[in-house]
């Protein structure tokens, strides 16, 4: 496997964690809650991509391979808790 081989490879392992994390940040701006967050939508976003590809490298690990839908679902969930704290959507 040459280089770019090992690119491709990588950037498709965390692309769903990449578009999770700017999506649902983005998505939340057009509500109240959105508008009135603690924290900036960069920090959001690098917060949850991080996250999220922390959670899809520990399925990798557990599961000896990449793609189950266990994973994804544990990627949802971090991702939506921590965003919802983020939010401090418990105040509302």
């Amino acid at each position: 496997m040459d280089v770019l081989d090992w690119i491709n490879h990588l950037l498709n392992f965390a692309l769903p964690a990449l578009v999770m994390a700017m999506v649902l940040p983005l998505s939340t701006r057009w509500t109240r809650m959105g508008r009135t967050a603690m924290t900036r939508l960069t920090t959001q976003i690098f917060l949850l991509a991080a996250l999220n590809v922390l959670v899809l490298a520990a399925g990798l690990w557990i599961f000896g391979r990449d793609g189950k839908m266990l994973t994804y679902l544990g990627m949802a969930t971090v991702c939506a808790t921590t965003h919802w704290l983020l939010l401090t959507a418990w105040r509302a």
